[in-house]
């Protein structure tokens, strides 16, 4: 394997992991494999550590790829707590808010997710890493300060509802880069006139690039473990 010319490693990440902690794990076990002290890996499309499945991750000089790679149509399936909200519209903070459900049928959550298929605009959580006048939302929202961020349009292409219960509908979701699916939470739970927030979130596909393609953490650290390690000609170790 040679990673600095640039290797792509699929990689289904763990719940509770930042996608900066699989990039830090994968290029410790480079570093190691190689004998360096620093080099370029990075990821293409985050994914909060709440949700699992597909990230990709580059190195070297496949890094240049990142934007082109993170581009493609995303898939998730995602578990929406209904009756409730919290202010990251997920498990991260605590619920703040109840609503009734007794008036959720199969129905009515078949009719509402029509309305969000196609090319619709959406305002991103405040929890994100949009930034405000170069400040990340979610520092500023986790000190307390108000969040105002604009709508992005986006596209999504599908939305498949996948189990029914009036507390919790399981949907699959087929969209354009850049959508919050935190966000969809909340707005379906809103259409719903009950609150909405994300409860389980697992990415599987990116573009090309299933869930079934995808190596565990440790496997992707094994395969480094073990690679044939080769090296550009003008390669030079500083």
């Amino acid at each position: 394997m040679d990673f600095i010319t640039g290797e792509i490693f699929y990689v289904d990440k763990p719940l509770g992991w930042s996608s900066f902690d699989v990039v830090k794990r994968l290029r410790g076990a480079m570093l190691r494999r190689m004998g360096l002290k620093k080099m370029k890996v990075g990821h293409a499309g985050t994914l909060d550590p709440l949700a699992t499945g597909v990230m990709i991750v580059t190195t070297g000089r496949a890094t240049k790829r990142i934007e082109t790679l993170q581009a493609g149509v995303k898939e998730y399936v995602a578990t929406i707590g209904l009756g409730a909200t919290t202010p990251s519209y997920d498990l991260e903070t605590e619920i703040d808010a109840r609503f009734p459900t007794g008036h959720i049928t199969r129905d009515l959550v078949l009719e509402a997710l029509t309305r969000f298929t196609g090319r619709i605009e959406q305002v991103p959580p405040a929890f994100s890493a949009c930034k405000i006048d170069g400040r990340r939302a979610y520092k500023m929202a986790r000190k307390g300060h108000e969040v105002e961020l604009k709508p992005k349009v986006l596209v999504i292409d599908t939305i498949e509802l996948l189990e029914f219960s009036p507390e919790s509908i399981t949907v699959r979701v087929v969209c354009s880069k850049g959508t919050y699916i935190r966000a969809l939470a909340r707005d379906i739970g809103e259409a719903l006139a009950s609150g909405g927030h994300l409860t389980a979130l697992r990415r599987t596909r990116v573009g090309d690039i299933s869930i079934d393609r995808c190596l565990s953490v440790e496997q992707a650290v094994e395969m480094i473990d073990n690679a044939t390690v080769t090296y550009p000609d003008n390669f030079v170790n500083t």
